[in-house]
């Protein structure tokens, strides 16, 4: 039986947890993580006073949301939350979702509830990736790939745009895949912590191949060979598919 009444677990309960999780330690990650929460007023999204709680097994929550005092009515509101952490940039698609960079917050419905009327429904945590910024403070020595990435027609920055890499390492065959995301002003730097393809055993050269993503149909691709290529400032151009 559980420990919890009915009137605890209606205040506990939260419509959403969030995990935030760093992609280039692949761990969980809390420290210096924050997060802002907005609602849907119909029009336009409103700031919400509201702070998440950190629980014990590093989810982000918000115990309580939604939970009314006295008769309500209505459905449930729209909120959003918009994560945060120096040096990261928050990846908003699920994992099963394609990438958009208009996405700026991770959207989730809070049901009214009260004493009388617990929560129906269990939450599912969330993942939120967090992947490197250009500013990522990546190790000394690390190789990396940075540039720009620029709308082909108008040569306009493109901000937030996923820029990944993606291979296999030569002698185990392990899948490896490296992404960031740029900043404002288009730019991004990416890891290159895993081998790239080789002519043969021997060679020296690597090659990686680089893909950027604005949203479905909005792409661009761009080859890098290391080490001829190190130290280079590279353009991704972005164009419909």
């Amino acid at each position: 039986m559980s420990r919890f009444t009915p009137l605890a677990r209606s205040v506990l309960h939260s419509p959403a947890w969030f995990v935030p999780f760093d992609d280039y330690a692949r761990r969980v990650r809390t420290a210096g993580v924050t997060v802002e929460l907005d609602r849907w007023t119909g029009g336009e999204w409103a700031p919400q006073d509201v702070a998440a709680v950190r629980t014990p097994s590093a989810a982000l929550v918000y115990p309580g949301l939604g939970r009314r005092g006295g008769p309500w009515r209505g459905g449930p509101e729209r909120h959003r939350a918009r994560f945060s952490a120096p040096g990261y940039r928050p990846l908003y698609p699920a994992d099963d979702e394609p990438f958009s960079s208009g996405l700026v917050g991770v959207e989730f419905l809070v049901h009214p509830y009260d004493d009388a009327h617990p929560p129906a429904a269990q939450t599912e945590p969330r993942l939120v990736r967090l992947l490197p910024s250009a500013s990522f403070p990546y190790p000394p020595g690390l190789r990396t790939a940075h540039g720009v990435v620029l709308d082909a027609a108008s040569g306009a920055p493109v901000a937030n745009a996923l820029v990944e890499a993606r291979g296999r390492t030569s002698r185990d065959l392990v899948p490896w895949h490296e992404r960031t995301l740029t900043d404002a002003t288009g730019a991004f730097r990416l890891a290159l912590r895993w081998e790239g393809e080789k002519d043969d055993e021997d060679a020296a050269e690597e090659t990686f191949r680089l893909r950027a993503t604005e949203r479905p149909g909005r792409t661009g691709s761009l080859t890098v060979r290391l080490p001829g290529d190190a130290g280079r400032r590279h353009v991704i151009e972005i164009r419909d598919q």
